[in-house]
C-alpha cells in the first residue's frame, strides 16, 4: 500500500503540468457595457448578426425609463435613411429592445443584417441610430448615432476622375434648357476656402436613375466656374424628367441634391397626401430615386394671361388681405380661394397677400419653412392654378403680394445640404451660403449671410423670377431685421444697422427694376431712424398696432393709444398698419377671455365694439392690412390647435347677425377709401384724439382733410350712452356716412349722442 502512494506522489507534478496546458476551457472576463451605443460583433458586418446594446448614462432622457424602448434605424445611403422599418412613433416588435439589466437595453438584428432590412442587392456601409421612448418624446442620446458597416458582397457605385472641361457660354446654376431636345444642368460647388466635392453626376429618368462615369452622368468640372455641368441631349420636350445630383467626397461619402432652381420637386414623404383636386398634374415618384428629387421639361408649358393690363392702385393706399390658403378654404388651396374672390371683392380689399407658397417642408404649415424657392408648393395647387389664380385676382381689381423668406431655409434646400455638418447637424462652417448659427436672436432652421454675393445673386433672380413668371405685385419679405452678420442680442438687434440697409436696397432696387410698380414690404420692427431711410427708399415698413387695438377690444383704456399707425415721423404711406395679423392674437379671442364689460358673454357687443376699433382704423390714410376673417371677428386663439396648427373654417360667422355687421362696416369704410382717393392722400390733413384714458370717457376723435373733402369720427368705446362734444371743421349740411341721413351742423363745437360701443362717422359730402 505505501508502495502505490509513493508512486501516486511522484505523478502529481505531471497532472499538475498536464492540467494548466492550452487545450483547457478559458474562462472569458465579463462584458463592460460604455455609456451609449455598444456593438457585438464590435466591427459590424452586412452578412452577420449584430446585437446592439444601449446603455443609458445619467444625463440621457431615458436614465432610469421604465417604459418600452425602441430603436429607429436604417440604413444610410448616400446621406438618406433607407430601408427604415417603422415611422418614428410606430412601435412594432421587430425594434422593440429587451431591458437587459436598469438601464440597459439590446436588440438583435438577425439573421444578418442585410436580411433584417431586406435591403437585397444594396451596398451596406452605414447605419443611422435613434433610441427612443415608445411615443418618441425621449430620446437615448441627443444626436442621430451612426456606425460604420463591412459589406464584402456588394459594393457602392465607385466615381471615376475628374473630367475637366470649360463651362459652356451663356449658362448660368441650375437647370438650362437649350432647345427642345437638351439641357445642360449646373451645380456650383465651391466653398468658403475654395474646396470642392470630389466627384459629381447626375441621375435621373434620362439615363434609367444608373450612375455610370460616361457622359450620361459624370458631371465636368470647371475650376474657373466654381461649377460641376453635364449637357444632356436626345430628351422629349413634352416629357417631364426628374433628376437629382450625386456629390461626395471619399472621406464624407456621397449625398444627393435636388436643383435648388428647380420649378418643380417631388417628395416621397408628402406629395402622396395631396389631393388630386388640389394637385391634378403628374407627381409620381420615381423608382431609383432618394429624397426630393427636381422635375424639368423641355418645352415648358405656356400660360396665356387674360388681364395684362392691370396695374396695383395707389400703394400708399391700399388695403392688404392677408391669407393663408390653408386656412381660408375646405379645401385649403388655389381653387377654394379663387372662389372666394367675390366676397373679397365686396369687402372692399384691393390686395391679397399670400402667407408663402413657396416649396416648405411637408404639407400642413404656414411657409416660413422654405426648402426650394423657385418651386411653389405643391400643397396649394399646379403652377397653372397659381398663374389663374393671380390672373383672377386682377381681373377683379385685386392685387397679389407674395410673403417671401429669405431669412433661412430648412435643411432640405440644397445649399444647406451641400456642405453639411452631420455631427452638429447644421450647416458646415464651410457653407458659402449659410451661417453656422444666426448672429441675430430670431434665428430658426439655417440663417442666410445676405452679405454672401452668392446668397445676395440667389435671393435677386428669385425675386425677378416670381415677378415676371407670375406677374405678382410686390413682396412682404419676412424678419428682414435678420439680414445682418451684426452679432446682436434683443436689446440691440433692432439697432440702426447700414449694412443691413444697403442689403435691402439692394434687393429693393432689384425689384423696381423688374417692375417699378412693384410694392416691397418689410417685417422690420428696427430704429426709426433705419425704417425711414428705408421708407425713403419706396419700401415699405410693417406697422403693428395689434396691442393698442386689442386693449380697447376688450375695453380696457389704459393702454389703447393708436397714435403709432399714423406715424409723423415716417414718410407718408410708408407704414402698412395692422390691428391683427398671423403672428398675433385675435382681438375678439381676448375680449371673450379677458375682456370688461359685458363682452365676455354678449357676442353682439363684442362685435359693436369691435366695429368702434374698425372705424379708428379703415379711415386713417395709409396702407393697411387685415388678417383673414377679421372681419367676422373671428375669436379662435393664435394657440387653437398649436400656434402654426390648422384653424378652425368658420364661414357660417358670415350667416350671424352681428357679425355681418361688422363684415358690413368693413366693406362700407373700404369702399369710402375705394371710392373718395384724394381724402386719403398722403397728402391729406389728418389728426386724432386716440390717447389712453384721456380719450375714453369722453370720446374718441378722428379728422380728415383733402381734396377739398372733410370726414370726421366720433366713437364710444364705453358701455354707456354719451353725449360728447364733437368739433367740425365748417358748420352746414353734413351727412351721416353710414346711414345717409343729413345731419344739420350750427356749430363747429356740437354736442353728439352716440350708444354704447357705437361710433358715428359724418362728411361734408353725399356719397353714392
Amino acid at each position: 500500500m505505501k508502495r502505490y502512494k509513493y508512486w501516486f506522489l511522484l505523478l502529481i507534478p505531471f497532472l499538475i503540468v498536464a492540467c494548466s496546458g492550452s487545450d483547457d476551457p478559458v474562462i472569458e472576463p465579463p462584458v463592460v457595457l460604455k455609456e451609449g451605443l455598444n456593438y457585438s460583433p464590435t466591427a459590424p458586418d452586412a452578412d452577420q448578426e449584430l446585437t446592439i446594446t444601449f446603455k443609458a448614462g445619467s444625463t440621457s432622457a431615458l436614465y432610469n425609463y421604465v417604459g418600452d424602448v425602441y430603436i429607429h434605424i436604417g440604413v444610410i445611403v448616400d446621406g438618406s435613411w433607407k430601408y427604415v422599418p417603422a415611422e418614428w412613433t410606430e412601435n412594432i416588435s421587430k425594434c422593440k429592445m429587451t431591458k437587459t439589466a436598469d438601464n440597459v437595453w439590446s436588440v438583435k438584428l438577425s439573421p444578418t443584417v442585410r436580411q433584417w432590412f431586406a435591403s437585397g442587392e444594396t451596398s451596406i456601409q452605414k447605419l443611422g441610430i435613434v433610441i427612443r421612448n415608445a411615443d418618441g418624446s425621449k430620446k437615448g442620446l441627443t444626436d442621430d448615432a451612426f456606425v460604420s458597416v463591412t459589406d464584402s458582397k456588394y459594393k457602392p457605385f465607385t466615381p471615376a476622375a475628374i473630367k475637366y472641361a470649360t463651362l459652356p457660354a451663356g449658362v448660368k446654376e441650375g437647370i438650362n434648357i437649350v432647345n427642345s431636345s437638351t439641357v445642360t444642368l449646373v451645380l456650383y460647388d465651391k466653398d468658403k476656402s475654395g474646396n470642392h466635392k470630389d466627384y459629381a453626376h447626375v441621375v435621373g429618368d434620362f439615363n434609367s436613375w444608373k450612375l455610370t462615369n460616361d457622359d450620361k452622368s459624370q458631371m465636368n468640372r470647371d475650376d474657373a466656374a466654381g461649377c460641376w455641368w453635364i449637357t444632356l441631349s436626345g430628351l422629349t420636350g413634352t416629357k417631364e424628367y426628374a433628376f437629382q445630383y450625386y456629390v461626395g467626397t471619399a472621406a464624407e461619402g456621397a449625398t444627393r441634391l435636388a436643383d435648388a432652381y428647380s420649378r418643380k420637386i417631388l417628395d416621397p414623404d408628402n406629395d402622396s397626401y395631396i389631393s388630386s383636386t388640389t394637385y391634378n398634374e403628374d407627381k409620381t415618384y420615381p423608382q431609383g430615386a432618394e429624397g426630393i428629387v427636381s422635375v424639368f421639361k423641355t418645352e415648358s408649358d405656356t400660360y396665356t394671361w387674360k388681364n395684362t393690363a392691370f396695374k396695383m392702385k395707389d400703394k400708399d393706399d391700399l388695403v392688404i388681405y392677408e391669407m393663408l390658403l390653408r386656412d381660408f378654404t375646405a379645401s385649403g388651396d388655389l381653387n377654394g380661394a379663387k372662389a372666394k374672390l367675390s366676397y373679397l371683392k365686396s369687402l372692399g380689399v384691393n390686395a391679397i397677400e399670400l402667407m408663402p407658397v413657396q416649396e416648405f417642408d411637408g404639407n400642413d404649415s404656414w411657409g416660413y419653412n422654405p426648402c426650394f424657392f423657385f418651386a411653389l408648393d405643391k400643397a396649394y395647387g399646379t403652377d397653372k392654378m397659381y398663374k389663374e389664380f393671380i390672373d383672377a385676382c386682377h381681373g377683379e381689381g385685386i392685387a397679389v403680394i407674395f410673403d417671401v423668406v429669405y431669412n433661412h431655409a430648412t435643411g432640405s434646400h440644397p445649399f444647406a445640404k451641400l456642405y453639411w455638418n452631420s455631427t452638429t447637424n447644421k450647416t458646415s462652417a464651410q457653407n458659402p451660403w449659410f451661417n453656422v448659427d444666426a448672429p441675430h436672436p430670431y434665428s430658426v432652421f439655417h440663417d442666410f449671410n445676405h452679405e454672401s454675393p452668392l446668397v445676395r445673386a440667389f435671393v435677386k433672380r428669385n425675386l425677378e423670377f416670381l415677378l415676371k413668371e407670375y406677374k405678382i405685385d410686390g413682396f412682404r419679405f419676412d424678419l428682414t431685421k435678420g439680414f445682418t452678420q451684426k452679432s446682436s442680442t434683443e436689446s440691440t438687434a433692432s439697432a440702426y444697422d447700414a449694412t443691413r440697409i444697403a442689403i435691402l436696397k439692394d434687393y429693393n432696387s432689384t425689384v423696381k427694376t423688374a417692375n417699378p410698380s412693384a410694392m416691397m414690404i418689410l417685417e422690420h420692427f428696427c430704429d426709426n431712424a433705419e425704417e425711414k431711410e428705408l421708407a425713403n427708399d419706396g419700401m415699405y415698413l410693417w406697422r403693428n398696432m395689434n396691442y393698442a387695438y386689442c386693449e380697447s377690444a376688450m375695453g380696457w383704456p389704459d393702454n389703447c393709444d393708436f397714435s403709432g399707425l399714423y406715424d409723423t415721423s415716417m414718410p407718408m404711406g410708408s407704414l402698412v398698419g395692422f390691428m391683427e395679423s398671423h403672428d398675433e392674437e385675435r382681438m375678439s379671442f381676448k375680449q371673450i377671455t379677458y375682456g370688461n364689460y359685458t363682452f365676455k358673454t354678449s357676442l353682439a357687443d363684442r362685435m359693436k365694439q369691435l366695429k368702434v376699433n374698425t372705424a379708428f382704423f379703415l379711415t386713417v390714410p395709409g396702407p393697411k392690412m387685415i388678417w383673414q376673417f377679421g372681419e367676422l371677428g373671428y375669436d379662435y386663439s393664435i394657440e387653437e390647435n398649436g400656434r402654426t396648427g390648422k384653424k378652425p373654417i368658420k364661414w357660417e360667422y358670415y350667416d350671424d347677425a352681428s357679425r355681418k355687421a361688422l363684415y358690413d362696416t368693413y366693406a362700407k369704410l373700404m369702399t369710402l377709401r375705394n371710392a373718395n382717393t384724394e381724402l386719403f392722400d398722403t397728402s391729406a390733413l389728418f389728426s386724432w384724439q386716440v390717447k389712453g384714458n384721456t380719450n375714453w370717457l369722453n370720446g374718441r376723435f378722428l379728422t380728415l382733410e383733402g381734396g377739398g373733402k372733410k370726414l370726421v369720427v366720433a366713437g364710444n368705446f364705453t358701455d354707456q350712452a354719451g353725449s360728447y362734444t364733437v368739433t367740425f371743421p365748417h358748420t352746414g349740411t353734413w351727412y351721416n356716412y353710414m346711414t345717409g341721413e343729413s345731419v344739420s351742423v350750427s356749430a363747429t363745437n356740437q354736442t353728439i349722442s352716440i350708444p354704447a360701443h357705437e361710433f358715428k362717422l359724418f362728411v361734408d359730402f353725399q356719397s353714392n
